[in-house]
């Protein structure tokens, strides 16, 4: 077995990182090359910004390379209570961003010729217990009618067609969703942005900015860059040089393993629609197949800040006695990966993006940010040129977590309660 993402094994190499020290004055730094901050710097690379992107690891390195390969439309929310609050208009402006973002990655991958299995697959969400059922129906009836009508409401009956699986009790399909390979996305997207003129250094995290006039500066191990403006896209990787985002960000494991590849016949049993899926439960699951058919299995697991090989090996064990619960069939089958990543969580699970603490920022997407983050670098890009606003997150109110200070020490307790609300709804 391996502890590292299937997506950063299988994956090429980003070879296109700037050799020599971090110097020079920019238009833009974009702190983070993951999805978002590599949209961004490829929109404004192409538009003859001078742009420069600090990395301090390796383009992709974080959630946008330990994800579990969904690109889920609509939001995961419930669309009734998004209604309830923030109103009609403005909760069918957040659903719909997450179509735009699937859409904005079909285009770029099209642009680009970006070589990543993109495939629309459509998402099942599974109803774990039958009040979750009916839950989703409701859900679906407002979603079919005010604004998606490309999704359907699936009978137990319905699901066998679907999954090898007899536990749930149906669920919601949206004919939008997809799938893709993320690693090898994320790379082509660098090259995409390097091959339009940004610059990209990799192993170079901020960790001190002063303001210098109008702009800034930043310095990395590897030396320092002036910038007009920055944009930073870290999320839950965001450092204490960053604290007025520390203290509004939430950064929670979440955690995958994936099996061997798998047999016709075993694909055939398994996942004949060869869908995403996500269960109901607030501590489910999410699974999907790999391009070489392997199950691609994710969960929170456990409730911890931690993203190492110890704490991945103890989650990986919980996953497996869930797969094993879900898909009896392939109780005991070899893993051959197992890897954890930081969601960035906010306190209502929404997006967050604009400008504060005098640099802009998008980032809080809560564990469904794959499907929107390259999007929201683009519009991000327009926000900070004087272009569009086209935020759809504009003007939400983002108060600080009470008593969480960068490190969450509360997750245990807030895991406990979610495995209470498990049981007891």
């Amino acid at each position: 077995m391996k502890f590292e993402s299937y997506w950063h094994d299988t994956a090429p190499a980003f070879t296109d990182a700037a050799a020599g020290p971090v110097a020079g004055h920019y238009d833009v730094a974009v702190i983070g090359a993951g999805f978002t901050g590599l949209g961004a710097a490829r929109k404004l690379a192409k538009e003859g910004r001078r742009i420069v992107v600090l990395e301090a690891k390796s383009v992709g390195f974080g959630a946008s390379g330990r994800n579990g390969g969904h690109l889920n439309n609509g939001i995961a929310h419930s669309f009734v209570h998004a209604k309830e609050m923030f109103g009609a208009e403005r909760a069918k402006a957040m659903y719909r961003a997450f179509d735009q973002g699937i859409e904005t990655l079909e285009r770029i991958i099209a642009e680009e010729g970006i070589a990543c299995d993109f495939r629309r697959s459509g998402k099942l969400k599974l109803a774990s217990k039958p009040a979750h059922y009916d839950s989703l129906a409701r859900n679906f009836e407002a979603i079919h009618r005010e604004v998606d009508a490309d999704t359907a409401i699936l009978s137990k009956a319905d699901l066998a067609g679907e999954i090898g699986s007899d536990i749930f009790h149906g669920g919601m399909l949206q004919h939008k969703s997809a799938m893709m390979h993320m690693g090898r996305f994320v790379v082509g997207l660098a090259e995409a942005a390097a091959r339009h003129g940004a610059v990209i250094h990799e192993n170079a995290p901020v960790t001190a900015r002063r303001q210098n006039g109008k702009g800034w500066e930043l310095t990395t191990p590897q030396g320092t860059v002036t910038a007009d403006k920055v944009f930073l896209a870290t999320g839950a990787y965001t450092t204490s040089a960053f604290r007025y985002f520390r203290r509004r960000i939430v950064p929670v494991g979440s955690f995958l393993l994936a099996t061997r590849p798998l047999t016709e016949a075993e694909v055939s049993a398994t996942m004949p629609g060869n869908r995403t899926c996500v269960t109901s439960l607030n501590i489910g699951n999410y699974f999907r197949l790999s391009p070489d058919n392997r199950l691609i299995f994710g969960g929170r697991a456990r409730f911890s800040a931690r993203s190492d090989q110890q704490s991945d090996a103890k989650s990986g064990a919980i996953l497996e006695a869930a797969l094993a619960g879900i898909f009896p069939q392939l109780a005991g089958v070899e893993v051959d990966y197992c890897w954890g990543g930081l969601v960035d969580m906010t306190k209502d699970r929404f997006p967050r993006a604009g400008h504060a603490d005098g640099v802009y920022y998008s980032m809080g997407y809560s564990g469904h940010g794959a499907q929107i983050a390259t999007h929201m670098g683009e519009i991000m890009a327009d926000l900070i040129t004087g272009r569009f606003d086209r935020n759809p997150w504009a003007d939400l109110p983002w108060k600080a977590v009470p008593g969480h200070f960068g490190q969450p020490w509360f997750l245990p307790l807030v895991g406990t309660y979610y495995k209470l609300l498990d049981r007891v709804q």
